[in-house]
């Protein structure tokens, strides 16, 4: 069977999305070999506190997939770059899981959302709900806020060739997720895509619901 790469989403790490929650103990009783990757300025991983230092986000995600191919499983920020990567080489990729993500995922937004919600990180009092709840979220971890706002300024972002995803692709997200807008919508978007809509969940919910976990299981086998 194929590793199972994992990658956490903003503002976690691979240990607080994947290892304390259980995903890494059901993998591997399914017989899979996990590798796990803290993307730049989370987890284990260097914290940089330049902008221009974020501009390939998906390098380490690269390293850790290789040569390929894998399955590959990401959460929100983490899920949009490897699907982002995949569009560059589905070649590498056996199966993806991309959770917390839908069709407002590779919308264009206001560019000063994601500059408010990285000054709210830094400790600025913000407004929106979201911003307060991920400022709360950034705050746990041992994270640095220096280094998450610096993410969130990074250069790039742009479109991705979702057609050029080849590979089967499961989407999910909460119908509660005003940030990842529709899972179908993006599924339908992609050539091998299907989706799973988790009720009366958001966005922070998503990660750890059983729904998510055994939508995956079922989908990886």
């Amino acid at each position: 069977m194929r590793p199972v790469v994992l990658v956490h989403g903003f503002a976690s790490s691979f240990q607080r999305e994947w290892v304390d929650p259980g995903w890494t103990l059901l993998l591997e009783e399914a017989g899979r070999e996990i590798v796990g990757v803290d993307m730049l300025g989370h987890g284990e991983a260097p914290k940089p506190h330049d902008p221009a230092a974020y501009a390939d986000l998906g390098g380490r995600i690269r390293d850790a997939i290789g040569d390929g191919p894998v399955d590959a499983i990401g959460f929100s920020l983490g899920a949009r770059t490897l699907l982002e990567i995949a569009a560059a080489a589905p070649e590498k990729f056996g199966r993806l899981v991309v959770g917390g993500v839908g069709d407002a995922t590779f919308s264009r937004g206001d560019p000063a959302l994601g500059e408010a919600m990285a000054r709210a990180i830094e400790g600025e009092e913000a407004e929106h709900p979201m911003m307060r709840a991920f400022a709360r979220f950034a705050a746990g971890n041992n994270n640095d806020p220096k280094a998450l706002s610096a993410c969130l300024r990074r250069p790039g972002g742009g479109d991705v060739d979702l057609r050029a995803i080849t590979v089967p692709v499961l989407v999910v997200a909460g119908d509660r997720d005003t940030l990842a807008g529709s899972p179908t919508a993006l599924a339908d978007q992609l050539p091998d895509g299907r989706a799973v809509v988790l009720k009366k969940v958001d966005h922070f919910g998503a990660a750890n619901d059983f729904g998510f976990i055994d939508a995956t299981l079922a989908f990886l086998t």
